[in-house]
């Protein structure tokens, strides 16, 4: 890749991205979900929702953002068929991440915004996906790492 400070900018964007993504689902899961044990079931379910609701925000701004950045530095090195497969693989796991970000979104947290006492099974559902994504953002930083050219 070209070392202009343009492809410079657009890789720092999508690390940002990436580790907004990926950093907030590991707090949400391994710091904020615990420490909701300490509230009372209706302060919980709130809280969580309301945690979970600006979470989700930045969300739906960070992911189109890495999607496109990584696609603009992909096009900018030739295109999908000359990159390595580190590089393939990392867009098809975004791409997989996106999706399961969107099947939480519109499935158990719609569901639990709707509710008016939502049930502890639907935020339990909502971590067992994050954790499967935050599984996938992992195996996602470690194809980009094998990508690397030291």
């Amino acid at each position: 890749m070209s070392h202009s400070p343009l492809w410079s900018l657009v890789l720092a964007v999508h690390l940002i991205g990436m580790a907004a993504w990926v950093g907030g689902m590991m707090y949400a899961v391994f710091v904020l979900r615990p420490s909701l044990s300490l509230l009372d079931p209706t302060q919980r379910a709130s809280v969580h929702l309301q945690t979970l609701n600006r979470f989700f925000r930045i969300v739906w701004h960070s992911m189109p953002m890495v999607l496109v950045t990584g696609w603009l530095m992909i096009f900018h090195e030739g295109g999908f068929a000359t990159v390595g497969w580190q590089i393939n693989l990392m867009q098809l796991l975004g791409l997989v991440m996106a999706l399961v970000f969107a099947r939480i979104y519109f499935g158990p947290y719609q569901k639990a915004r709707r509710a008016l006492r939502p049930q502890p099974s639907i935020f339990d559902s909502i971590r067992a996906q994050i954790l499967m994504n935050i599984g996938l953002g992992v195996v996602t930083i470690v194809a980009a790492s094998l990508a690397h050219p030291f």
